[in-house]
C-alpha cells in the first residue's frame, strides 16, 4: 500500500457529493458505519500532534493517520470516505461510547482502566516515556541525572506525574499548557528536558524547523502501548486486528514508521504482537 496524505479538498468534494445523495430521499442520511461498503467511517485522531496526528492546510498526516487510513481501507473504505474527528485525550472513551466515531487511533495507551469502557485493538506500536534534550547537551545521560534538571511537561499528564513520584521526584517540573510551548524554552536553555511519549518527542523533533536541534535520550522510562479504540463489544476489533497484522506483514507499517518519525533517529521498538501488552 502507499501511504497517502488525506486532503481537505478531497473531504469537501465528498461532502459535497453525500449532501447530494442525502437530499435524494435515500433515507440512509450519511451515518457512519462499521461495515465496509456504507457511506463513510468515522476515525478519532489528534489534529495537534506532529508525526502521528496533525491537521494541516494540505489535510491529514502523521503514524497514527497511515494506520488509521490502511485499517479504513482493509475495512472497505477508500480515502475519500473517511471523515476524521479531533479526538482530544479527555475525549475519547465519550466519543467511543456516544458512537460519535468508529474507532480512534490517537496516541491511545492501552490501559486496564480504559479497558472497562472500551475495547482496543493492537497494539500497533509499543512506546516509552522520554525525554527529549538539546542535540549539544551532553549533561543528562542517564534517568538518574533528571533529579538534577529543569524538566517541562504538560499539566495534568501522566509524563509529568511519574517524574514527580516515581522516576525524578528531585527535577524541577515546570508544567505548560501543551508541549508546543516547552519546544522554546528546552530550545534557549530555559528547561533542560521534554518529557513525554518517545513517539511524541521524535514527530516534534523531526519538524522542519527542528531537524538537528533536538535528540532523545533514550530512556525508555516506561511502557506504552499504543491501541486502537472501538466502543466496548464492537466487531471492529478482530477486523482491525487482522488489518494490523497485514500491515506489518506487507512492510507498510515501517515505511510509516520510518516516513514520519526518521528525521528524529528514533529507536522504534519492533511491531508488536497483536495482544502482546508490555506492563
Amino acid at each position: 500500500m502507499k501511504l497517502r496524505k488525506v486532503t481537505a479538498a478531497s473531504a469537501t468534494v465528498f461532502a459535497l457529493a453525500l449532501t447530494a445523495t442525502a437530499c435524494g430521499g435515500d433515507g440512509d442520511g450519511g451515518s457512519s458505519s462499521s461495515d465496509g461498503g456504507k457511506d463513510k467511517i468515522t476515525i478519532g485522531i489528534k489534529f495537534d500532534q506532529p508525526g502521528l496526528g496533525q491537521k494541516t492546510p494540505q489535510g491529514y498526516e502523521g503514524f497514527d493517520v497511515d494506520v488509521a487510513t490502511y485499517v479504513a481501507e482493509k475495512l472497505g473504505y477508500e480515502e475519500d470516505q473517511i471523515e476524521w474527528k479531533e479526538s482530544k485525550s479527555a475525549d475519547r472513551e465519550t466519543m467511543l461510547q456516544r458512537g460519535d466515531v468508529d474507532f480512534i487511533a490517537a496516541t491511545y495507551s492501552i490501559t486496564p482502566e480504559r479497558q472497562e469502557k472500551v475495547d482496543f485493538a493492537g497494539p500497533y506500536l509499543l512506546a516509552h516515556q522520554d525525554v527529549l534534550l538539546r542535540a549539544d547537551d551532553d549533561k543528562i545521560k542517564s534517568p538518574e541525572d533528571l533529579n538534577n534538571a529543569k524538566l517541562c511537561s504538560v499539566t495534568g499528564s501522566t509524563s509529568a506525574q511519574n517524574i514527580k513520584e516515581k522516576l525524578a521526584p528531585k527535577a524541577q517540573l515546570q508544567p505548560y499548557p501543551t508541549y508546543s510551548a516547552c519546544l522554546p524554552g528546552l530550545q534557549n536553555g530555559a528547561v533542560d528536558a521534554l518529557t513525554t511519549d518517545d513517539s511524541i518527542l521524535a514527530g516534534y523533533a523531526a519538524q522542519d524547523q527542528f531537524k538537528g536541534k533536538f535528540k532523545l535520550g533514550g530512556f525508555k522510562l516506561t511502557n506504552e502501548n499504543y491501541g486502537i479504540g472501538v466502543k466496548k463489544g464492537s466487531d471492529l476489533k478482530d477486523k482491525i486486528n487482522k488489518a494490523l497484522e497485514e500491515m506489518v506483514s506487507d512492510g507498510s507499517w515501517e515505511t510509516a514508521v520510518k516516513e514520519n518519525f526518521g528525521p528524529a533517529n528514533y529507536k522504534y521498538e519492533p511491531a508488536p504482537k497483536i495482544g502482546d501488552i508490555k506492563s
